[in-house]
């Protein structure tokens, strides 16, 4: 496996002792370049881009359904995005986010869960087609930066983000930078063991934390609910139309905002496993904020107050030292198109 860079870095800033003591607008200043730069976001289902400014607007957009696996149709796909946003717009450079593991030198996705991809080479394909200069990056990280730079997160030197949605999914901004481990896969927060002999998880272990704080989790809790036919189980397969299936973690989370009881309840359930898993990093990685986004994160406060209670119940030396805060995300869905672009636009990896 070739060796991989730990993280991003825009341009040179003071060195860390000194960091410190920058004001904040100093620190942002060093990420320079204005303009124009598309951010694309590879997901399962379908690839969504955007024309993004250095104040992390959105210009434009346009989407596309996921071609499929094959490499070749989702490059395609990109240059006609690209071709039909820069129409408009004068570009100048290009970012990618997709789920997997990277080599970010190299601009090669390694291995991505979604569309089974290994050791492809998208970043110097894409450069070949579009003509510009492109940067390839994890879509966790992307979301992240983008929440540093212009969401919930602005103004945090340690910021960890956590996406709730299928899994868990997370990233780090550590000093202006996207930290990614010495084997570029830091932030696989989710499969942190929780509860050591729990749940099987897909990746093969038990008791993972996405296991129990996740949008999955918080579905298959209400569907077990119905199948002990107790009183509150019966009335949410009811509200669910009589099938347990449509009981997702989408479903409850809406059922929760219209006021049912037994969907809080659960709501609630997960929110203490997300403190708890939440203490734990904070033991680990010492952030000043955590900012939590994804699907189900709709539920706002009804998931994040038992969360926040939970984590100060559960963090390592509380009452002897501060505690991070717990900020809902601010960008939602356009987050991974925002820091994409954006990075392509700082970053000195964005080669011609």
């Amino acid at each position: 496996m070739p060796a991989l860079r730990s993280s991003f870095r825009a341009r040179p800033k003071p060195p860390a002792s000194a960091w410190k003591d920058v004001p904040w607008a100093a620190r942002r200043s060093h990420l320079g370049r204005r303009g124009l730069a598309i951010g694309i976001d590879i997901g399962g289902t379908k690839v969504a881009a955007g024309v993004v400014d250095a104040e992390g607007r959105v210009l434009a957009e346009a989407r596309r359904s996921t071609p499929g696996a094959d490499p070749r149709a989702v490059e395609q796909t990109i240059v006609e995005l690209v071709d039909e946003l820069s129409a408009e717009h004068r570009v100048a450079s290009v970012g990618i986010g997709a789920a997997g593991w990277m080599d970010l030198d190299g601009g090669t996705v390694l291995f991505s869960p979604h569309l089974a991809w290994r050791n492809e080479p998208l970043r110097a394909s894409l450069q070949k087609l579009l003509r510009r200069p492109v940067l390839l990056t994890n879509d966790a990280d992307a979301a992240a930066w983008a929440e540093w730079r212009f969401g919930a997160g602005q103004g945090e030197s340690r910021l960890v983000c956590v996406t709730l949605g299928t899994g868990i999914g997370g990233a780090m901004v550590m000093d202006g930078r996207v930290e990614r481990g010495r084997y570029g896969v830091a932030g696989e927060f989710g499969h942190q063991i929780i509860f050591p002999g729990g749940h099987r998880c897909e990746c093969g272990n038990r008791g993972c934390w996405e296991q129990y704080a996740s949008g999955n989790a918080l579905g298959r809790e209400a569907r077990q609910l119905v199948r002990t036919n107790s009183p509150e189980g019966r009335a949410l397969l009811e509200k669910a139309g009589g099938t347990a299936d449509n009981l997702t973690g989408a479903a409850v989370t809406a059922l929760a905002l219209e006021g049912d009881a037994t969907s809080r309840e659960l709501l609630a359930d997960q929110g203490e496993w997300l403190g708890l898993g939440l203490a734990n990093l904070a033991a680990a990685l010492d952030p000043g904020m955590f900012v939590i986004g994804g699907g189900l994160c709709d539920a706002g406060e009804l998931l994040a107050g038992p969360a926040r209670e939970s984590f100060a119940k559960n963090l390592t030396g509380r009452g002897f030292r501060p505690m991070a805060g717990i900020e809902l995300a601010a960008l939602g869905p356009r987050a991974g198109m925002i820091g994409a672009a954006d990075l392509s636009r700082v970053s000195g990896r964005a080669h011609s």
